[in-house]
């Protein structure tokens, strides 16, 4: 007999003793169909009680373009051409906001607890966020978070609470990402049993994630329009005072004789001033008026698309799923028990 047909009649033996290991297990486990039915019955049964007594969840999604500008134009240029002479008008944060970077600050602790102490209308009555989470899901929890209150004052046992529901309701119930990294538009949904509350959150989270980055990104040109602005109301106040000093140089010269020339020395003095003033005014005012072009092009933050609206979307796993679901799960379970069981017994006999 050759190599090759021995390899053959091993393949066949091998086969064969598959199918026959196969046949026995199936043997075996029909003996114990009225336990593995039972069980998976059982699982069935579990899974459909759960799928009844589950609360259901409700999504809010709201979608938003962020705007990140690229400069040039005829601002661009201008600026440029002010930089060119040492006027610095304000420029934003650079890269600081980018589409990653918003998604990062959205989900920080940061924002999560400044989004909790805004204040919200529920049935006619305004609470803070924190309070009506608390109402919803920790109604034991006897502390309170009023509307206004100065979050320096808060005890212990507040900024425990606070920061400790905060991670659980990010990693949980908050979702944040980006469709199209082209586009930039991002989608912002939040999972909660509760429905108002789902929409008033997603709500607050975009606005307080909005004023944060109008309040980061434009603090550099706020600053830059309040110095220009100070400077420009100082010289002008400067100007106004040396016009009144040339008026009463003129008054006190009137009719004066030509021989006393020095006389004339406060006027003149006084007319330099107000040329002086003039011109550093006229350039106070064209930096002020360009910065404050600078500070309205970088706001607002994003362009919203869409708004959760209420009735929200409910997700909840339906009772024929679950039954399914528990009952192939408990007799999958079973099988693999009673297998490895009987592997066991085979081992130890």
């Amino acid at each position: 007999m050759t190599d090759e047909q021995q390899q053959i009649d091993n393949d066949e033996i091998s086969l064969k003793e598959l199918i026959q290991k196969i046949q026995e297990w199936i043997a075996y486990l029909k003996t114990q169909w009225k336990l593995i039915i039972g069980i998976a019955a059982l699982g069935g049964i579990i899974g459909f009680v759960y799928a009844s007594f589950q609360k259901p969840s409700y999504l809010a999604t709201t979608t938003f373009v962020l705007e990140e500008d690229k400069g040039g134009g005829g601002l661009g240029g201008a600026m440029g051409l002010a930089s060119s002479f040492g006027f610095d008008l304000g420029g934003g944060g650079g890269g600081l906001f980018t589409s990653s970077n918003i998604i990062e600050l959205m989900e920080s602790c940061l924002v999560v607890v400044k989004t909790f102490l805004n204040a919200v209308n529920v049935a006619g009555k305004e609470i803070s966020l924190a309070d009506y989470y608390i109402q919803n899901n920790m109604p034991l929890v006897n502390i309170s978070f009023p509307v206004n209150a100065d979050r320096t004052k808060f005890s212990l046992e507040q900024d425990s609470i606070l920061y400790g529901i905060s991670p659980g309701l990010t990693k949980t119930n908050l979702v944040i990402s980006q469709k199209d990294k082209k586009a930039s538009i991002i989608s912002l949904t939040v999972k909660t049993e509760s429905e108002l509350f789902s929409k008033l959150f997603c709500e607050q989270l975009l606005k307080e994630t909005s004023d944060f980055y109008i309040v980061t990104k434009s603090k550099k040109s706020r600053l830059n329009v309040d110095i220009l602005q100070h400077q420009a109301d100082s010289i002008r106040s400067e100007l106004n005072s040396a016009i009144s000093g040339v008026a009463t140089a003129s008054d006190n010269v009137y009719n004066l004789n030509p021989a006393y020339n020095v006389k004339k020395t406060p006027g003149t003095k006084r007319q330099v001033d107000v040329q002086a003033n003039t011109a550093i005014l006229t350039q106070l005012v064209a930096q002020l008026e360009l910065s404050k072009v600078s500070l309205r092009k970088e706001t607002p933050l994003v362009q919203i698309i869409d708004r959760p609206i209420l009735p929200l979307q409910k997700e909840k796993v339906g009772r024929l799923k679950s039954l399914i679901f528990g009952g192939f799960l408990a007799g999958f379970s079973t099988v693999m028990f009673l297998v490895f069981g009987q592997l066991y017994s085979k081992m130890i006999s």
